[in-house]
């Protein structure tokens, strides 16, 4: 996409290059900064429960109240996905806030286009390149207002974290216990009580009282895994959105990527590392008591269950910590992140239909421990479904992978001035026929409405104006359908990519006004454009 400086003719998310359009500028208030945050959530795998309960606690991938960040992903800009919540984010594009924000109602239809009057000259003062124009072009008075088809939305803003039970914020970090916790919580009750039934029979019922604090004592070593990449990613000054317990283990949620394979590498292995620690204190710790009582028990069974996690988690395929390794070290030899997170995923998608066939014939086999006298049919749909649940996590996490990198490359080909609508200035008695008028004298297809200084004060809403009759608009004055600017609605001609998306999350809105950085107004800018530029972008072959 080609920018161009001065006011001149926006395109609407198409590439097609037409004669730029200059436009009397009027001056505003400067552009306001922008924030930047990863695009993809980062999510790191944990790995999977202890035996007794379904093997494979890993990270999720985007988790589910992801706008659809495109991210966001996995990881927004780095992530570390976890298999378990595989969505990725997502993505989502980037971020999400506490409340259900209002979600962009594009203005302006898919196949709008430029001003009736296209090939009307306006001088620029600056002098710039082309706008490109799309096609079928449209006038503003018959704009259409749909939003969009795309899947995925980066204007719209998605939920806050949430997600859960609010247990704490450690180093300032959310953590959140879903409700699918409860769900294996019970279930790792009711296998480790069975296992006990038979080690400790002298039990009884308390059996079951053990069994869950071995569940809860074993997520609680989940939460120390997670707790390590939210240290280390902090650390790296990279934004931890949140951290969640669910049904196969754990996710942070770790907003940007982080900007060297080496910082990649040491973001991954920390959560491994962790429970590779915990397994030897567990161990230390069982020395120290009488085998076969009940301390012992608990201990043994915690010592094994983070020895699988973190064996689990160092397998080299994403979205598990093993696989966002590997990818650091494809990373380092190639120099391009795209090409460690393709040779990452595809182990991964290997990893995973090796799961699917492997875990059921080992536990066959007896090579996890089980002897074929103790194998039944039961056991036997139980492990094969096991191991589906694992595989489809496995693959969905990588293949989520596949896309918010996809997505990391082509945003940066979102830029605001290329997007930008022109825009003609007009005072709030303004009718709107007579705006209107101007509107498409000038090639523009955006109204912004100005004090007697020209200062901006409001934008009209392109699906307000389709909304009133046409022998209507002469009685009706343009500030009666325009929506007040906040400052969060002010954005500078310079975002691009990331930067840009996160801006206009922070504040969902479906009309921006388009500053440069001397505060003089470049136009307007519309969610359902950004849309549909960036569905186009994702569109396109890496």
């Amino acid at each position: 996409m080609d920018e161009s400086g001065g006011s001149g003719q926006p395109r609407s998310g198409t590439d097609e290059a037409t004669e730029r359009h200059g436009e009397q500028r009027t001056s505003s208030a400067p552009a306001a900064g922008a924030t930047r945050s990863g695009p993809e959530r980062p999510e790191h795998p944990t790995g999977p429960t202890p035996p007794t309960a379904a093997p494979g606690t890993s990270e999720a991938a985007p988790s589910p109240d992801r706008p659809h960040d495109p991210t966001d992903s996995a990881r927004g800009a780095a992530t570390h996905s976890d298999p378990s919540s595989a969505a990725e984010d997502g993505a989502e594009v980037p971020g999400a806030s506490p409340d259900q924000a209002e979600a962009p109602a594009g203005s302006g239809s898919r196949d709008e286009a430029g001003p009736s009057a296209q090939d009307a000259p306006h001088g620029p003062s600056d002098g710039a390149h082309p706008h490109p124009e799309p096609e079928h072009p449209r006038t503003l008075a018959h704009s259409g207002t749909g939003t969009g088809t795309g899947k995925a939305q980066p204007p719209r803003r998605g939920r806050e974290p949430g997600g859960g039970l609010l247990m704490g914020r450690p180093f300032g970090v959310p953590v959140y216990v879903a409700p699918s916790w409860f769900l294996v919580a019970a279930l790792i009750t009711w296998v480790f009580g069975g296992q006990l039934d038979r080690v400790l029979p002298e039990l009884g019922a308390l059996r079951y009282l053990v069994s869950l604090f071995f569940a809860v004592a074993f997520y609680a070593s989940v939460l120390v895994h997670e707790l390590a990449h939210t240290v280390a990613a902090l650390r790296f000054k990279l934004p931890v959105r949140r951290i969640q317990l669910q049904f196969f283990g754990g996710v942070s949620e770790i907003e940007k990527e982080a900007e060297t394979p080496g910082r990649e590498f040491v973001l991954s292995f920390v959560g491994p590392l962790l429970s590779l620690v915990l397994s030897g204190l567990f161990y230390l710790a069982m020395l120290a008591v009488e085998p076969g009582t009940v301390p012992g028990v608990l201990l043994a069974g915690l010592m094994i269950s983070n020895l699988i996690v973190a064996a689990f988690n160092l397998l080299p395929g994403l979205p598990l910590d093993g696989g966002r390794m590997l990818r650091a070290v494809v990373w380092k030899i190639t120099g391009r992140p795209m090409s460690g997170t393709i040779a990452a995923a595809w182990v991964g998608r290997a990893l995973a239909v090796s799961v699917l066939i492997g875990l059921p014939l080992l536990t066959q086999s007896g090579a996890l421990g089980a002897t074929q006298d103790h194998v039944g049919g039961m056991d036997t749909v139980t492990d094969a479904l096991l191991a589906a649940i694992l595989a489809a996590i496995i693959w969905t996490g990588a293949g989520n992978s596949l896309r918010m990198a996809r997505l990391r490359e082509h945003l940066p080909e979102l830029r605001a001035r290329s997007l930008t609508r022109r825009a003609v200035p007009v005072e709030t008695s303004t009718p709107l026929s007579e705006a209107l008028r101007r509107a498409n004298e000038a090639g523009a297809r955006a109204l912004v409405v100005v004090d007697a200084d020209g200062e901006p004060l409001s934008l009209v809403r392109e699906a307000a104006i389709v909304g009133v009759p046409e022998h209507r608009r002469p009685w009706v004055a343009v500030s009666g359908l325009a929506q007040d600017l906040t400052d969060g609605m002010r954005v500078s001609a310079e975002l691009a990519g990331e930067a840009l998306l996160d801006t206009l999350r922070a504040t969902p809105a479906t009309e921006y006004l388009v500053v440069e950085d001397s505060g003089e107004i470049y136009g307007v800018l519309s969610a359902a454009d950004v849309e549909r530029a960036f569905v186009k972008a994702m569109a396109r072959p890496s």
